[in-house]
């Protein structure tokens, strides 16, 4: 199953399963107990996913859900489909809604693990500043119309998002 993978391969690549493709305008979600990917939600009108959208297997947010991820490529892949990265940093996030309170959901930036148009990037500080406040209007235009209130906090670098995926790995993993 998708969501029993380890969150590293065996040379040392963080896993991401992809759920929503770059470009979709639906939010896939990958479902555990079915062994499948089902959708979850219709973004609003006019936004689509700017890059793949997924998680990181083996692992346990404080939402309770793995870790999510943002697979900065060129290309879509498919919901389901398992991508070797390597993370370039952090979105710290903190999520409000009326059940929770406030609680840190944070977005892992990761690249793929192969040569392609952002095998140059090795850390967010290396986005335009332009990139990273689209990705955080992104990020909050999504959370619009769900109840859930969110605060972009900070990015980090790729050495917070390892240690983040190591504390947030579920033992066994």
């Amino acid at each position: 199953m998708l969501s029993s993978l380890a969150p590293f391969t065996d040379d040392g690549r963080v896993r991401v399963v992809v759920e929503s493709p770059r470009n979709s305008t639906l939010k896939y979600e990958f479902e555990p107990a079915l062994n499948a990917v089902t959708i979850s939600r219709q973004l609003m009108t006019g936004l689509a996913y700017p890059y793949d959208w997924g998680f990181v297997p083996g692992t346990k947010a404080e939402d309770g859900d793995p870790l999510d991820a943002l697979v900065l490529h060129s290309s879509p892949t498919f919901p389901g489909v398992v991508l070797p990265c390597q993370p370039l940093g952090v979105v710290v996030v903190k999520q409000k809604d009326d059940e929770t309170g406030w609680i840190s959901n944070d977005r892992l930036i990761v690249r793929p693990a192969w040569e392609g148009h952002t095998s140059y990037i090795d850390n967010v500080a290396d986005l335009h500043r332009q990139t990273i406040q689209e990705l955080e209007r992104f990020f909050l235009n999504t959370a619009f119309f769900t109840g859930k209130k969110l605060r972009i906090q900070a990015w980090r670098g790729p050495r917070f998002a390892l240690q983040m995926i190591k504390r947030v790995t579920v033992k066994g993993s």
